[in-house]
């Protein structure tokens, strides 16, 4: 492979796996919650609340997953997620009750972290530690379009089938599009090790992080994305009734899907015009425009212009932080251990989160919404902050080095 060529096959059939597997496993989810409570007797709460409890112990799971992705290779942890992934959406089609419903979510989405972003970063970041930070800015633009692609196909869907039979359709999805496309990429992984000797001894990313701050580094970084993602998730969860409550009416809905296209322009953006930009500059990018997003809605109320650059700046910010999770990691700790490094970063991330719609809600109601605002912006604050430090902490430049494997 020539130095630094992005692996174009590996990356579009990855494109095409994240699409499916944020589609069918995390999109799809909100479309099909009120079809699900009203089978099961739950109310919409409890089914989220269920939905909750998965993403937390999801996140617990992460770093077991990340360990397995360095012991056996990330591909082949894939092609064994892709065949689970489809296995929990048959039982949770199945599921005669709400206890074996609780249990298939949970499962979903132990499932989810072997399939989505945190698995085919490090999937690339074996194909070719020195390409890898531009193939994930390309796979996170390709992934970009799950939710405009599969909040309509499951909007049409539930017209003609019901919740189960939906799952039925995305289980067949995963098992015989996403599986094969995993194996493929693990096929030629182990192909290309086989054939020529050679590429034993591989080139691998050292960290610009030294070795005696390694640990002080990856806290930093975990509670930055953690915070991040938390003032995310919490603003996300309640973005279209929340922008109503203000005074915006039917105009919620259409300032709420703003958000998406902007995050897919922020990676456009970066592929063509951030090749200057590091991966810490990236990530304080990524929370500085978060922040400034709660900002702006924060003084500008119900004036809709104000709220149109909230959403863009939301969107735009969370787009950005999509690449800094895959790319700051290799940068500061190098591409040995990738896969557990950022394991453990998404088990804090994905745990904190969880929480988020639930801790928000709760402060709008006891403390109001600008209280509730400034209390998220603060906490966005204080991961530029720490993303600051880390990217203080780690002037020196990564480094390719010769690894015997």
């Amino acid at each position: 492979m020539h130095k630094n060529r992005v692996p174009a096959g590996i990356v579009s059939a990855l494109g095409l796996t994240q699409i499916i597997g944020y589609g069918t496993l995390y999109y799809s989810f909100s479309i099909l919650a009120p079809g699900m409570a009203a089978d099961l007797g739950l109310t919409l709460a409890e089914v989220f609340g269920v939905f909750s409890a998965s993403l937390f112990i999801g996140g617990l799971s992460a770093t077991y997953v990340g360990r397995q992705m360095d012991r056996i290779g990330a591909a082949t942890v894939m092609t064994i997620g892709s065949v689970l992934a489809a296995l929990t959406l048959a039982l949770c089609a199945w599921s005669p009750s709400i206890a074996i419903f609780a249990v298939a979510i949970i499962l979903l989405e132990i499932s989810s972290g072997m399939v989505q972003y945190q698995a085919a970063f490090a999937a690339l970041v074996e194909s070719d530690p020195r390409s890898a930070s531009r193939s994930i800015t390309y796979l996170t633009l390709i992934g970009g379009f799950a939710s405009t692609i599969f909040w309509p196909i499951s909007a049409a869907l539930s017209g003609y089938l019901s919740w189960r039979e939906i799952y039925l359709v995305f289980a067949g999805l995963n098992l015989f599009l996403c599986m094969p496309l995993h194996y493929w990429i693990m096929r030629v992984g182990k192909t290309a090790v086989n054939v020529d000797p050679a590429v034993r001894t591989r080139e691998t990313v050292v960290g610009a992080v030294a070795p005696h701050a390694r640990r002080r580094g990856m806290i930093l970084v975990s509670s930055a994305f953690a915070l991040l993602g938390f003032t995310l998730a919490a603003i996300l969860a309640h973005m279209v009734p929340m922008l109503g409550s203000i005074g915006l009416g039917a105009a919620a809905v259409v300032i709420g899907s703003l958000f998406g296209p902007a995050q897919v322009l922020s990676r456009l953006i970066n592929m063509i015009f951030g090749k200057s930009l590091s991966p810490p500059a990236l990530a304080v990018l990524s929370a500085v425009l978060i922040v400034l997003g709660v900002l702006i809605l924060l003084a500008t109320g119900n004036w809709l212009p104000g709220a149109v650059a909230f959403a863009i700046c939301l969107g735009l910010g969370s787009g950005i932080n999509s690449i800094a999770q895959g790319s700051l990691p290799l940068y500061l700790f190098g591409s040995n251990g990738y896969g557990e490094v950022t394991g453990k970063m998404a088990a804090a991330r994905l745990a904190v989160g969880a929480g988020a719609p639930f801790v928000f809600a709760a402060a709008m109601e006891h403390i109001g919404l600008n209280f509730a605002l400034i209390a998220n912006a603060c906490l966005g604050a204080i991961s530029i902050a720490a993303f600051v430090a880390v990217a203080a902490s780690s002037r020196m430049e990564p480094k390719i080095a010769a690894n015997n494997t």
